[in-house]
């Protein structure tokens, strides 16, 4: 009877294991997707694998590069976003924890205001900038961030290979920074005219809202010259980033640890007799100077571009 009883053991137990077994081998997607959630809920997985060499590794006084994907604040979650957008990422994936319980509700308020990721957005290098950025979350906490880029790879290829051949015609190691500046301010201004059909018809003949535009087609829109501004600031490491109000956007920039504002679009008059005017009125002008000028198309949210509080 004992060695019945013993038999009858062991063979429910290997039964019981092959029942497991079989279980674990119809569910393991399942099972695998619960334990990968687990793990990213307590942020074990969050890693940024990749940063392109378009990667901007220093910081600003509203923003900052991270590597903890695990926030505890608003400040936390701003620096998640920024890093993600930073590094040139098109997707990503990380997890409120549940001891930051307003988490979500951060989440939502970011997602949701479009001015702060046009000014989050405005930090980063053009060729990491979006076009387009959406956030998805869950009542687990999970938040995904998917980006559609401002540029292609071969846009990026064609304007790097432009502006590698203009830059020796226009920047001189024996020139200062300020007349280096000037001269590509002024190459952009003299080549480009301003794409009035699209600002105040919404007709869409150029890719004037990127570099694309002035640099081939010979039109842009505030978005162009800036961005192409900022492709040649970048090109002669200067630490710089774009300024956006309402429905406008331009440079600014350090020099001598000092920040300055360059527009080239308001430097770049659309004139009633047709004529391609050249002006220096909004190149290099401190906040104060800036404000004394006008007010109105320049009004940003100091709060988010705190390096020109003070300039």
């Amino acid at each position: 009877m004992e060695r019945f009883i013993a038999l009858f053991k062991m063979l429910f137990t290997c039964g019981l294991f092959l029942v497991l077994v079989g279980f674990v081998i119809l569910r393991q997607d399942e099972i695998t997707t619960i334990m990968n959630s687990y793990l990213l809920k307590n942020n074990a997985l969050v890693t940024l694998n990749e940063k392109n060499e378009y990667y901007r590794d220093y910081d600003f006084m509203f923003i900052q590069n991270t590597d903890n994907f695990s926030p505890s604040s608003y400040q936390d979650l701003l620096n998640i976003y920024y890093t993600v957008i930073n590094s040139g990422q098109t997707d990503f994936t990380f997890y409120c924890p549940s001891d930051y319980a307003s988490c979500l509700d951060h989440v939502k308020i970011i997602a949701n205001d479009q001015s702060l990721l046009s000014d989050i957005n405005n930090y980063v290098h053009p060729y990491n900038g979006f076009a387009h950025i959406e956030t998805e979350f869950d009542t687990l906490g999970r938040v995904h961030i998917t980006l559609v880029k401002s540029y292609t790879p071969d846009d990026i290829v064609l304007i790097n290979q432009k502006i590698d051949e203009l830059y020796p015609q226009l920047v001189f190691d024996y020139n200062s920074y300020e007349q280096n500046i000037r001269n590509i301010h002024d190459y952009i201004i003299n080549s480009t005219r301003y794409d009035s059909e699209r600002s105040e018809r919404g007709i869409v003949n150029y890719r004037s809202d990127i570099a694309y535009g002035p640099l081939f087609e010979g039109y842009a829109i505030c978005g162009g010259y800036s961005d192409l501004m900022e492709l040649f600031l970048e090109k002669m490491g200067i630490k710089s980033y774009k300024v956006s109000s309402d429905n406008h956007v331009w440079n600014a920039l350090e020099l001598g640890g000092q920040w300055y504002h360059i527009d080239l679009t308001w430097d770049d008059p659309v004139a009633s007799d047709g004529r391609n005017y050249l002006d220096h009125n909004y190149f290099l002008l401190n906040s104060n100077q800036l404000r004394s000028m006008e007010r109105t198309q320049h009004s940003y949210n100091i709060n988010h571009y705190l390096e020109l509080k003070d300039a």
